[in-house]
């Protein structure tokens, strides 16, 4: 990806000052007012705001080890992950990750989104095992213990649901009912390639299927270019070793490829000839399209957007300076440019980019806005390093109609209220 110009840079900070000091002179006011109105203006909102000593300082906190692993402050017990309380059943569901109430790129493990298709397994590492066999010189049984003697690497990637979120309606109110199906974290874990060489490839190996050790025994196909490009066997996620629902104590990881094909709880792999034409790639995991034919192994996750703050479900309190921000990502590598429309998609300001931007995994941008208290329909668009451009909702629905599950990537839009209510526009 090309460095940012001068003229790139300058824009940027251009519009940080900009936004400083019209929120410096927001802020100064507010709090110059508030100190001219005497303490007990304040103190009447609450005791424990200034000038008083708040209760917290009166007596001493928690000792040391009273959480042996730490969790998060009370005050933050609604940041959960968002599951549906109308689910038919829970053993094949998922659970959506809270994307509005995050910062940043790396997905807390506690809130990483779920996907199951027969229940989380209960698996003893020391009883696991990787079965490798077929078209390989030496088949071989490995122990958790085998695989983590191999060289390791960290890297850090997106994973996301294929099915997030479907084409039809109703659509979601929050960027968590959308695409809350995606997160992000940094994986450890060894390089499968290096495990397939050990094993030794024969002539005519052309796919590796994967098979989990959950009661649905999960299986997909994966083509052994991919196999031996950045595919991953994982061990850990975020510097700890995997949760249960993230396929402890070990899953595939293939960098920008749909969710169902990182196959959790990992027990074989079969280097074959032909893909297995699984149920999760047949009569699941394929695109109807409008004429009656299916795509079919429609691996990659194309470039996509959504603006988090503000998003739906959300308010803003006040007109004056806002800043926009979301996350962009792409199954084909890094992304280039996110672009912002305040305006319902009828002009276009480049956001900045947070670094690191990295390939195959979320990059949060950022826009300074003033906001004069009018109606507003906000959204984004991402532009990858291959040069794909985030298209809309009626472009896909154009070319794919809606009876496809799958693979909607599209713009999303967020309707900004006068009271300053945020909403989808989607559903107007």
């Amino acid at each position: 990806m090309s460095e940012p110009t001068d003229a790139d840079n300058d824009l940027a900070q251009t519009s940080r000052r900009r936004f400083l000091r019209g929120g410096a002179a927001i802020g100064g006011a507010a709090l110059a007012g508030g100190l001219l109105g005497s303490g007990d203006a304040l103190a009447a909102e609450g005791d424990n705001l200034p000038p008083n000593v708040p209760e917290w300082m009166k007596v001493p906190g928690d000792p040391m080890g009273s959480q042996p692993y730490g969790t998060p402050s009370p005050f933050e017990k609604n940041v959960v992950k968002n599951i549906s309380k109308n689910l038919p059943q829970y053993l094949s569901a998922s659970g959506r990750t809270p994307l509005q109430d995050l910062e940043g790129i790396i997905t807390p493990n506690g809130l990483f989104y779920e996907r199951h298709h027969g229940g989380v397994p209960t698996i003893d590492p020391a009883q696991h095992r990787l079965m490798l066999h077929g078209l390989v010189d030496r088949p071989v049984v490995f122990t958790m213990e085998d695989i983590r003697r191999f060289p390791s690497q960290s890297r850090i990637h997106f994973l996301e649901c294929s099915g997030n979120p479907v084409y039809k309606k109703p659509y979601g109110k929050t960027a968590s009912d959308l695409v809350g199906l995606l997160s992000c974290a940094e994986w450890t874990g060894v390089s499968l390639k290096l495990v397939l060489q050990e094993a030794g490839l024969q002539p005519g190996a052309k796919w590796v299927v994967a098979e989990g050790a959950d009661a649905a025994a999960l299986t997909r196909s994966i083509p052994i270019e991919k196999c031996l490009d950045d595919a991953m066997l994982v061990y850990s996620q975020n510097g700890e070793r995997l949760r249960p629902q993230q396929g402890y104590p070990l899953r595939l990881l293939l960098p920008g490829f749909e969710g169902n094909m990182n196959v959790k709880w990992l027990r074989r792999l079969h280097v074959t000839t032909e893909p297995a034409y699984s149920r999760e790639e047949t009569s699941k995991y394929t695109d109807l399209m409008p004429d009656g034919s299916a795509r079919e192994f429609t691996f990659y996750m194309e470039a996509k957007s959504i603006i988090t703050r503000p998003s739906g479900g959300q308010r803003l309190a006040a007109k004056g300076f806002h800043e926009i921000t979301g996350i962009a990502w792409s199954g084909h590598g890094k992304i280039r440019q996110v672009d912002v429309s305040v305006d319902g998609g009828e002009n276009w300001q480049q956001a900045q980019l947070q670094k690191p931007i990295l390939t195959r995994a979320l990059t949060r941008f950022r826009l300074p806005w003033r906001w004069d208290g009018s109606p507003a329909v906000i959204q984004s668009r991402a532009i990858d390093e291959t040069g794909y451009v985030q298209p809309t909702l009626a472009e896909l629905l154009a070319v794919r109609g809606d009876n496809s599950f799958y693979h909607n990537n599209a713009i999303w839009p967020w309707h900004v209220a006068a009271d300053g209510e945020v909403t989808n526009a989607a559903n107007a």
